[in-house]
C-alpha cells in the first residue's frame, strides 16, 4: 500500500498530515510508500526531516489583493497537477489524502484523473476555501468538528489528528518530568503562554505584563517562538520564575507541565488543549473571518476554556490571575475541556484511508 499525502502552507496543516503519516507507520505502512506533496514554505524542511519523502512543487495560494501572481496561478496549478500525476504513476501510490492548504487542488485533481480514491481532512470549524472546493469529488470527508460537518455534507467527525505521544497523555503523571525538563520546581503552579510556533506578539507582551507583576505566586513558561527568542530571554534574566523556551518541538511536555494555559485558537491547539483536558483562557487570532474564534466556540461555550479579546489585554492578565488562584475551577474546565478530545484521531483517520483504498 503506498499513500499520497498533500499539506502545505501553514503547521495546521502539515502536522495532522504527519500525525496521520505516522500512524500508517505504526499500522505496518513503510515510510518509504508514504509520499508527501507541497509547496516551498515550511513543508519543504518539516516534512524531510521527519524522514517521509517530499515532493515540492511550484505552487502557492491565491493572493486575495491585486497581484499579477494570480495571473500565473493557473498555469502552475496545471504543471503542479501534471507532476503529482506523474509521480502516482511512477510509485504506483494507491490513495491521495489531503489536509488542506494551496497543494489540495492539485493533488485532488491529480487524484480523479489517474482514478485513486480521494480522502479530505479538515481541521477547520470553518473549512478552507479549497477544501470545500474539492469535498465534492472526495470519496470520503472527515473533519474536526460538529460545526464543520454541518458545512461539508455526507462528512464524519473524527477530530484533529495529533502525533502519537498525546494518546497516552496523563499530567498527574508526567508533569514532574515535564517541568524538571524546563528547570521548574515539580511542586510549583505553572501558567503557560503559547502564541504558535512562530509566537504571536500580542501574547508575548501579555507574559511580560504577566511576569513583572509584583507578587506573582506562580511560574512562567512561555513558548515565545523563535522570532523573539533570544531579545524575550534577555528580558527574562531579570525576572524570578520566568522561563523562556524559543520554540518545542513536541508540545506534550508543555502541557503536562502547565496548569493552565494562555494561547491562540488554531485548529491544531484546539484539538491539544482538549486531548491534553488543559484549562485555557484563549485568544482568537481577528483574521481570517473569524476562523480562530469559530474553532473555539464550542471549546468556550462548553466550559474548558475562556475565550477573551486581544483587544483587551489587562482584562487576560487579570482573568490568568484569578483562574490561577482557583484550582476548584480549573479542575471544572479540564473535565469540561477532556470530555471534548478526539485521541487517537491520527489512528482512526489512517484506518480510513487504508479501508478506502482497499488495505
Amino acid at each position: 500500500m503506498r499513500v499520497g499525502i498533500a499539506a502545505a502552507g501553514s503547521g495546521g496543516h502539515v502536522y495532522p498530515a504527519l500525525a496521520v503519516a505516522e500512524a500508517l507507520v505504526a499500522m505496518g505502512i513503510d515510510t518509504n510508500d508514504v509520499v508527501f506533496f507541497g509547496g516551498s514554505r515550511m513543508e519543504a524542511t518539516t516534512i524531510p526531516d521527519a524522514g517521509y519523502q517530499f515532493v515540492e512543487l511550484d505552487i502557492h495560494g491565491f493572493k486575495r489583493s491585486v497581484s499579477t501572481d494570480n495571473l500565473r496561478l493557473a498555469l502552475k496549478v496545471r504543471k503542479a497537477t501534471k507532476v503529482i500525476e506523474t509521480v502516482i504513476d511512477m510509485l504506483g501510490l494507491d490513495v491521495m489524502v489531503v489536509f488542506g492548504g494551496y497543494i489540495s487542488g492539485p493533488a485532488a485533481q491529480a487524484a480523479r484523473r489517474r482514478s485513486i480514491p480521494l480522502v479530505v481532512h479538515e481541521a477547520n470549524a470553518v473549512p478552507g476555501m479549497a477544501n470545500r472546493m474539492i469535498a465534492g469529488r472526495a470519496d470520503l470527508v472527515l473533519v474536526a468538528s460538529e460545526e464543520a460537518r454541518d458545512k461539508l455534507k455526507g462528512s464524519i467527525v473524527v477530530g484533529n489528528p495529533l502525533r502519537a505521544s498525546f494518546d497516552g497523555f496523563d499530567r498527574s503523571r508526567d508533569a514532574s518530568a515535564a517541568r524538571h525538563r524546563y528547570g521548574i520546581e515539580a511542586d510549583a503552579a505553572v501558567l503557560g503562554i503559547v502564541g504558535g510556533s512562530l509566537g504571536a506578539a500580542t501574547l508575548n507582551a501579555i507574559a511580560e505584563t504577566i511576569a513583572r507583576t509584583p507578587n506573582r505566586s506562580f511560574h512562567l513558561l512561555h513558548l515565545c517562538g523563535p522570532t523573539h527568542g533570544d531579545e524575550i530571554t534577555r528580558a527574562a534574566d531579570s525576572v524570578d520564575d520566568w522561563t523562556v523556551v524559543p520554540f518545542e518541538d513536541d508540545m506534550v511536555h508543555f502541557y503536562a507541565a502547565s496548569d493552565l494555559v494562555i494561547s491562540r485558537s488554531g485548529a491544531l491547539t484546539v484539538a491539544e488543549i482538549e486531548v491534553t483536558a488543559t484549562p485555557a483562557i484563549v485568544v482568537p487570532l481577528p483574521a481570517g473571518k473569524g476562523y480562530q474564534q469559530r474553532n473555539a466556540a464550542a471549546l468556550a461555550s462548553g466550559g474548558g476554556a475562556l475565550m477573551m479579546n486581544q483587544d483587551d489585554p489587562a482584562a487576560i492578565v487579570d482573568a490568568a490571575f484569578a483562574l490561577m488562584a482557583d484550582q476548584p475551577r480549573r479542575e471544572l474546565m479540564s473535565v469540561n475541556a477532556g470530555r471534548m478530545g478526539h485521541r487517537h484521531a491520527a489512528t482512526e483517520v489512517a484506518k480510513r484511508v487504508l479501508e478506502v483504498a482497499g488495505g
